[in-house]
């Protein structure tokens, strides 16, 4: 509050003191200064160790005429400000006390790299001398203020990673000094305006990832001085104009993504600058121009997934530059290009999922910068070449699914680099070449259904994470040394020949999650040291020559495990426990020897005796005697078991910093943490940037799929540098593994290690309430009684946290963005990294935390936690779904005005239908409860007890 009082009387002294009249040298920068500060005043943090520079302890007589100009990130001429750079100043706070007025001579704005939210205000068209404007990687939203085209003089427009929506103005081309332009990343809708083609200065053009509409319009032809136009991942459609041919300096044209469809434009050959051509995920058809050959620096060619057919074009590569290409899943035939044969520089190269045909022996040379090939799901024939060892750093070869015939080249064994190696699929004959174990960099072999013959290697490389072998005619014995392939979560050596008993050095592998035996000549018992895999979601030794019983151990799988024993030799009761509940006769059928409670399987002997001989009255009197003691002793124990967990979780929640201080890995819930972190790296291609549904400001979180066909959401934490003092990490482990309630995101599990720090949760598919309520189609799905429900649910939720939770969970950052909906629009509480635990001997002072626009006030002097705090934001939240966006300064009006004088159109979503009579009245009633919510005083809000209560009767 003392920064405000300066200002203030900073402010009477420019007012009441002739010296600082506004014509005078002295009282313009002195104006400047005393603007900056008022717009620092309204920072969140204020303690900014950036701007500690920016202070009035050097104003007087002598220096007022320089002031603002010795302040850090600030430039003057003549003692006016005329450049302001504070890129990545972590300054958190909005637009809306920024000095446009009082810098008319800016001419350089950088805030990039900060957290500024809010709408941009129209004011800022009055910066008329500016030409760099500068706001990447903000949290700004709303629309794009048509008064921006008002700055005549700009050359660098940049808007890119914020949360923008509506239109781009359409007199944006009248910017025609323009160089540069973006406003990828952000929410934008509607069509590219005809009028940028107007920009003929225009040298950057980005517009990816968004949700821009329409065609590309002829005018684009226009903007000569082009070099990179990145459009993708948008809802562009129609076909390329011709007159992008015109663009002869173009480097990288993106074009990804849409739903463009028609054929290339042959002018596309006329870019004889184009180095990078990206046309993948469109609806492309026709042959590919053969024009696209003539493009001598082409460096990067992308046009997968489109209905693209006939040959290459021969050309490509002449250059002998072509480092990368990728055409998979077109309708292409014909042969590779010989210019593509002995092209040299590729590095990575895909033509899968084609109908690509000719001899592999002689269509494919030596690359010694190939890292990665895919040439599956074709129609290639021929012998694999020995050509194929002497792509020294190859990491990846997959040729599945073709016609190849002949053995595996044992140069193989010289790609010592490789990680996957894929020739299923095909009709490959001989043995493995033993040649195999000296790839000792193999993650993924898999070389199944072909025509293989003799044993499984009896070494393979350690580090092998997948193994299948299926569909072949291998023999012998399985290689004990399998064990030691201590990351394998996937074997598959079902359909051979494989005989003997199954090594009990299997259940070292205890990262298997699907291991499958089945059809082969296995005999003896099933190893009880298979309870050791405790990762498994399939276990399948069906038709063998397996006989004895079934290890009781197996009980103990986990309660998920698909296992087939059926057609085998197995005798004896089927175990009990979780393993084998869900267990059908299917699975267990062709053992004549088993018994048990599966309906259409015989009953075990045991249980029958029980039931035929319990009228013998001396055997009724052992069962009633025994009976009660086995009962009391199965209670007792089932109640041990209990407590056990319950102190074990006891524990574990104490000693959670300590464990998270090994630096070891570890998980909760069904998974296993090791087996858990290694599907979610795989499954998301290390974190690849294709599998991110979402930011925040700690971590960004991931769509992965397990194994199970489950889908999961994962929040990944960005790196910190002890996980164990990240709180954030530690709050959300701690919250959501100590409460369960239906309007509260699931956590499955989280792992901690050195690269990674990773929480596992319920995907939900329907996203953030946040970016449902910005997008017009989706909000119009959420009717007036599913806005109800969600109201609904989030009270509920917070009323357990409130008041059902021992210690008392206060959230802190209830806002749009962490309600997530269900299919059925049922909200889910998530994003508990600034949650709080509530100790009742204690004041609870904590740091700010929470949301701009959803804390309660009384942060502003005080730094106490409790619930109201929750209360205040859920008040906000309530009036949000209503209105359909946040309410901003409505707020204060809603607040100020009488509740009779309040009408609820104004505070309703107009892209909804007025609702009916009922439901208006029921509205009504929430949002006078939203308003005593949002009282100042937290003593006369609501508790969330009280809330929850009086909306369950809606």
């Amino acid at each position: 509050m003392g920064s405000f009082k300066i200002v203030s009387t900073f402010l009477l002294v420019l007012l009441h003191f002739p010296s600082f009249h506004p014509k005078c040298g002295a009282s313009a920068s002195a104006e400047e200064a005393a603007a900056l500060l008022k717009w620092k005043a309204s920072f969140q943090n204020q303690n900014n160790s950036f701007l500690t520079s920016w202070n009035l302890q050097s104003i007087n007589a002598k220096k007022s005429s320089v002031l603002p100009c010795t302040w850090a990130g600030i430039s003057c001429i003549d003692g006016r400000v005329n450049r302001l750079n504070l890129s990545d100043w972590s300054i958190e706070g909005s637009l809306y006390d920024f000095p446009f007025s009082s810098l008319p001579n800016l001419e350089y704005l950088d805030l990039s790299q900060n957290q500024i939210f809010g709408s941009i205000p129209k004011q800022i068209g009055n910066l008329s001398k500016l030409s760099y404007l500068n706001f990447y990687a903000n949290e700004l939203s709303q629309e794009i203020p048509p008064e921006i085209c008002n700055l005549r003089n700009l050359t660098h427009l940049d808007f890119e990673s914020n949360q923008l929506s509506g239109p781009i103005p359409v007199a944006m081309g009248n910017l025609i000094s323009l160089q540069f332009l973006s406003l990828c990343q952000n929410n934008l809708t509607g069509a590219i305006p005809k009028s940028l083609g107007n920009l003929t200065n225009l040298i950057i053009l980005y517009l990816y990832e968004n949700q821009i509409s329409g065609s590309i319009s002829k005018e684009i032809g226009d903007l000569k001085f082009l070099t990179h136009m990145e459009l993708g991942e948008n809802q562009l459609n129609g076909s390329i104009p011709v007159s992008i041919g015109n663009l002869s300096n173009l480097i990288e044209l993106d074009l990804s993504d849409n739903q463009f469809n028609g054929s290339i434009p042959v002018s596309i050959g006329n870019l004889n600058n184009l180095e990078k051509l990206f046309l993948p995920n469109n609806q492309f058809s026709g042959t590919i121009p053969q024009e696209i050959g003539n493009l001598s620096k082409l460096v990067n060619l992308q046009l997968f997934r489109n209905q693209l057919s006939g040959p290459l074009p021969e050309l490509l590569c002449q250059s002998g530059i072509l480092q990368k290409i990728s055409v998979a899943e077109n309708m292409l035939t014909g042969p590779i290009p010989k210019s593509l044969q002995n092209c040299s520089s590729l590095v990575r190269a895909r033509f899968d999922g084609n109908r690509f045909q000719g001899n592999l022996s002689e269509m494919f040379g030596i690359y010694p910068v190939l890292d990665f090939i895919d040439l599956s799901n074709n129609k290639f024939y021929g012998k694999l070449s020995s050509n194929w060892g002497n792509c020294k750093i190859l990491k990846t070869l997959v040729v599945a699914k073709n016609n190849i015939t002949g053995g595996i080249p044992p140069e193989i064994g010289n790609l010592t680099q490789l990680h996957t190696l894929n020739l299923s699929s095909n009709y490959i004959s001989g043995e493995i070449p033993r040649e195999v174990r000296k790839l000792t960099s193999l993650l993924k072999l898999d070389l199944h259904d072909n025509q293989l013959t003799g044993g499984i290697p009896q070494e393979l490389g350690v580090l092998m994470e997948f193994l299948d072998l299926s569909t072949n005619s291998l023999n012998g014995t399985l290689p004990e040394l399998l064990g030691d392939l201590k990351h394998l979560f996937h074997m598959n050596l079902s359909n051979n020949v494989l005989s003997q008993k199954i090594p009990l050095q299997i259940g070292k592998l205890t990262q298997l999650s699907e291991l499958d035996l089945s059809q082969n000549l296995f005999t003896g018992a099933i190893p009880s040291e298979f309870q050791n895999l405790q990762s498994l979601g399939t276990l399948d030794l069906s038709r063998n020559n397996l006989s004895g019983l079934i290890p009781k151990a197996l009980a103990d799988l986990p309660g998920l495990l698909h296992i087939n024993l059926s057609f085998n030799n197995l005798e004896g009761p089927i175990p009990s426990g979780r393993a084998f509940v869900n267990l059908t006769l299917e699975e267990v059928k062709g053992n004549k020897g088993l018994c048990g409670n599966i309906t259409g399987l015989r009953a075990c002997e045991s249980s029958r005796l029980i039931k035929k001989h319990v009228k013998d009255k001396s055997k009724e009197l052992v069962l009633i005697i025994v009976l009660p003691f086995v009962g009391s002793f199965t209670l007792l124990g089932a109640l041990f078991g209990t407590l056990k967990l319950y102190d074990r979780r006891k524990r574990n929640s104490r000693a959670e910093d300590m464990e998270v201080k090994k630096g070891g890995l570890f998980a909760i819930c069904a998974y296993d943490g090791k087996a858990l972190y290694k599907e979610i790296v795989r499954s998301t291609e290390e974190f690849s940037e294709t599998f991110c549904i979402g930011k925040g400001g700690c971590g960004s979180v991931y769509k992965a799929q397990l194994p199970s066909g489950e889908v999961v959401a994962v929040k990944r934490l960005h790196n910190v540098p002890n996980v164990g003092k990240d709180k954030s990490f530690l709050n959300e482990i701690r919250a959501l593994t100590e409460i369960k309630h239906r309007n509260i995101v699931k956590l499955f599990g989280f792992c901690s290690n050195a690269q990674h720090s990773i929480l596992v949760y319920e995907y939900l598919k329907r996203g953030s309430l946040a970016k449902i309520l910005s997008i017009e189609e989706a909000a119009k799905e959420l009717d007036w009684q599913k806005r109800l429900n969600i109201i609904k649910g989030v009270a509920h939720a917070l009323s357990y946290m409130h008041h059902d939770c021992s210690p008392p969970i206060v959230h802190r950052d209830i806002s749009s963005n962490n309600i997530l909906l269900d299919p059925e629009c049922e909200a889910h509480v998530s994003d508990f990294g600034t949650s709080k635990f509530l100790r009742r001997d204690s004041s609870n002072w904590s740091s700010l935390a929470g949301t701009y626009g959803y804390v309660a006030p009384e942060f502003a002097y005080t730094m106490k936690v409790n619930e109201r705090c929750d209360v205040y934001s859920y008040g906000v939240l309530t009036v949000e779904v209503l209105k359909g966006k946040h309410p901003g300064d409505l707020i204060a009006n809603l607040m100020s005005s009488k509740l009779e004088d309040i009408e609820l159109k104004d505070l309703l979503d107009q892209r909804l239908l007025y609702p009916n009579q009922q439901i208006e009245k029921c509205l009504m009633s929430i949002l006078k409860l939203a308003r005593e919510c949002l009282h100042v005083d937290p003593q006369c809000r609501p508790t969330m007890l009280i809330i929850s209560r009086y909306l369950a009767s809606y």
